[in-house]
């Protein structure tokens, strides 16, 4: 862990998905509600290019999409051998604009770097968020030719999860152009309910591939990476990959989070931050209120205070988040989501 970083102090920022169409203007609308941490926006509406999954899809070996089908597969056509040959010596050797993430598949990526320069500089940090699928998500969501998802194919899950290693790192130059800090997510929604009977996945190799891809990122840039899980899950597991940045959902699942008051505690001592998924998202009705919500956010600093880490340090060590994407939302619903964090982060007063 970076122990220079600045305090966060419940900053707000999103996490990827949004229900909208106007890429610019949904940019623009970004950039005046979150100016200390904009996030790049996915319009999950727009195009099929734009599934969490398919938008870091390019570069990879054997991987077809096909949009009329909306399927991501592994190819029958292409030659496994040669085209893995081919992919580690494009990575080995760091080719990193051949793992680019094209405008086609993340305009809002694009567009929001257009805009970030219709900022006010005094109101604005060095910070830049963005996103990736997660590599447990990402490879238990693509089935091989014999039908079974890839990650139980040890080949074709490590070249995934190293492909996926260095179209973030790609990510992370092409935010740095901004002149702000890179945060990068991690989207693993895939580990909600980890541990329970129909989760065939091991608890060790779940942490390996955060970690393949964490350790990448640390070793080749300055950037920050966050794990992102919109449901419960086994947190240590989670905190044991070493993110700089855990965010959960803490509308409804705090008490699953605060099972771990120790592990918490010491993340956040060893220089962890915590991104607290307080608006809700799938559940949000519109009638929940900044006093509530802060409430809960206050018992729950509570309860990591009773394990040894004082108020102050909690908040200088917490940003504020959406429970999960907005992707799935009316419109006009994921806007209120978005108005009630940036009051919640303008008005918190620690």
């Amino acid at each position: 862990m970076d122990e220079e970083l600045p305090r966060f102090g419940f900053m707000a920022t999103g996490i990827g998905s949004v229900p909208f169409l106007e890429v610019e203007k949904t940019c623009r609308e970004i950039n005046q509600l979150f100016p200390l941490m904009p996030f790049w926006p996915q319009f999950v509406k727009r195009s099929y290019f734009e599934d969490m999954s398919v938008q870091y899809s390019e570069g990879l070996p054997l991987l077809v999409v096909d949009p009329e089908k909306r399927k991501l597969t592994v190819s029958h056509a292409h030659d496994r051998e040669s085209e893995l040959v081919g992919f580690y010596e494009r990575f080995f050797s760091e080719d990193i604009d051949s793992f680019a993430i094209s405008e086609a598949y993340a305009p809002g990526l694009y567009a929001l770097m257009t805009s970030l320069a219709e900022i006010n500089p005094a109101q604005t940090t060095i910070y830049i968020k963005g996103q990736s699928v997660g590599p447990i998500t990402f490879t238990t969501g693509i089935l091989g030719l014999d039908g079974r998802p890839v990650i139980h194919d040890p080949e074709l899950s490590e070249a995934f999860v190293r492909g996926l290693a260095i179209k973030a790192l790609w990510q992370v130059r092409f935010l740095e152009k901004s002149g702000r800090r890179p945060i990068i997510f991690l989207d693993e929604p895939s580990l909600s309910g980890f541990g329970s009977a129909f989760s065939a996945i091991q608890r060790q190799d779940v942490i390996d591939k955060l970690q393949m891809v964490i350790s990448y990122l640390k070793e080749h840039s300055d950037c920050l990476v966050g794990i992102h899980c919109c449901g419960n899950t086994d947190w240590s597991m989670i905190l044991a990959a070493r993110p700089d940045i855990v965010n959960f959902d803490a509308f409804e699942f705090m008490e699953h989070f605060l099972l771990y008051p120790e592990a918490v505690a010491g993340f956040l001592k060893d220089g962890g931050v915590v991104a607290w998924g307080i608006v809700p998202t799938s559940g949000f009705t519109g009638k929940e209120s900044e006093e509530d919500l802060l409430k809960k956010i206050g018992d729950g600093i509570s309860r990591i205070e009773s394990a040894g880490v004082g108020r102050t340090a909690i908040v200088e060590r917490s940003i504020f988040t959406p429970s999960c994407g907005m992707g799935s939302m009316a419109p006009g619903d994921a806007r209120s989501v978005m108005n009630l964090l940036a009051r919640l982060q303008d008005g918190y007063a620690g």
